[in-house]
């Protein structure tokens, strides 16, 4: 069996088994972390950081998580919008008036959360998405695809940049940097959106899928719509560029500890480790249901709350690759999976395993 290091309750044993067995199946590397009531149960990790296997994964590892950077993205939302600063009713356009061209005045904050605003795609180079600036602008010109609020269809790596600019304008602050300030530093978690050079000999880069280059690219779920614009391939998430650049949908980096720690907040009622972040009201508008019906891009049933998946009473969401966080606020648990190792979309059911394991855990707690 795989060697995992880290620490656990005994009431949990069945998580770091559960991530072994993903070790002992060919996975690289990977970490979990389970936090119930806003402490560590679980805090564990194994493998290694890189494809020759030479270099163990350490306990402040850190990796792109992908679209689990979205959670972090609506909680900034969620703070702002619990301060009285940002009403998520409102026409975006109240606080970035150039978005209201090409018919999109009728666009609300609550639609760019739930991937209802008609803006899916990135139709422009890779590279204009490390400038914010040609970014947004690129995104305020486009006409929606659809009736504003009508439809979802996922939002992959623009939903960041609509709800980004909305707290810059705001607040005067970048996305990643109003995260660094109201939310990782004052519950001190390891996640960076934008991360400076001195954390990159922690990172362990993404890996693709057995059989596949770091050319392979992001693709929907089976039965989805093929994606449109410009793909996204894993030796882009991997550059320097990537990393340096704010891409509030996709380039978050941490480790399953930062990303549980975060979300614990979400769990519990807006405070952690003594830090308020949000009232227990503002938790709750995460789940106030924006969307039931087909996700048009990913083709699946989908239900979006405020920024979040919702999946029966939990909520959260994955990332291309694998990693996830599940938020369960009527047990006061957070579960987050991180790996840096691919596998195809419809063989990857590696955070479900997760999740059931921390449950298994739970079970035995509350008994």
């Amino acid at each position: 069996m795989a060697d995992i290091q880290g620490s656990y309750d005994d009431l949990f044993t069945a998580v770091p088994g559960a991530l072994a067995a993903l070790l002992d199946e060919g996975d690289t590397g990977g970490s979990v972390a389970v936090f119930v009531d806003g402490r560590p149960v679980v805090d564990v990790w194994g493998g290694f950081t890189d494809t020759d296997r030479t270099i163990p994964w350490q306990r402040d590892t850190i990796v792109n998580v992908w679209s689990v950077t979205k959670t972090m993205t609506a909680l900034c939302a969620l703070v702002l919008a619990d301060r009285g600063e940002l009403d998520l009713a409102a026409p975006v356009a109240r606080y970035w008036p150039e978005f209201a061209a090409a018919g999109k005045e009728k666009v609300l904050v609550r639609h760019l959360l739930a991937h209802t605003a008609g803006l899916p795609d990135w139709d422009g180079p890779v590279a204009e998405l490390y400038d914010w600036t040609s970014a947004t602008a690129r995104l305020a010109a486009q006409a929606p695809q659809w009736e504003p609020g009508s439809e979802a269809g996922y939002h992959s790596l623009t939903q960041g940049f609509l709800v980004g600019e909305v707290v810059r304008r705001i607040t005067g602050r970048t996305l990643g940097a109003f995260f660094a300030d109201e939310v990782a530093g004052p519950l001190g978690a390891d996640f960076h959106i934008g991360l400076p050079a001195e954390h990159d000999h922690r990172v362990a880069l993404t890996i693709p899928p057995q059989s596949r280059d770091d050319g392979y690219a992001a693709s929907a779920p089976a039965g989805g719509a093929t994606p449109a614009g410009t793909p996204i391939r894993v030796h882009d998430g991997n550059s320097v560029a990537w990393r340096r650049a704010q891409i509030p949908a996709a380039n978050g980096l941490g480790n399953a500890r930062s990303v549980a720690l975060v979300q614990s907040v979400m769990a519990c009622g807006g405070t952690v480790r003594g830090a308020r972040l949000l009232s227990q009201a503002g938790c709750d508008r995460a789940r106030e249901e924006q969307f039931h019906g087909d996700d048009r891009v990913l083709g699946m049933p989908m239900r979006w709350g405020m920024g979040y998946g919702l999946f029966g009473n939990t909520y959260g969401w994955g990332g291309w690759g694998g990693s996830l966080v599940m938020i369960d606020p009527d047990a006061r648990m957070a579960v987050a999976y991180v790996t840096h190792q691919m596998r195809e979309p419809a063989d990857d059911n590696r955070g479900l395993a997760i999740v059931t394991a921390a449950y298994d855990g739970l079970s035995g707690l509350r008994a």
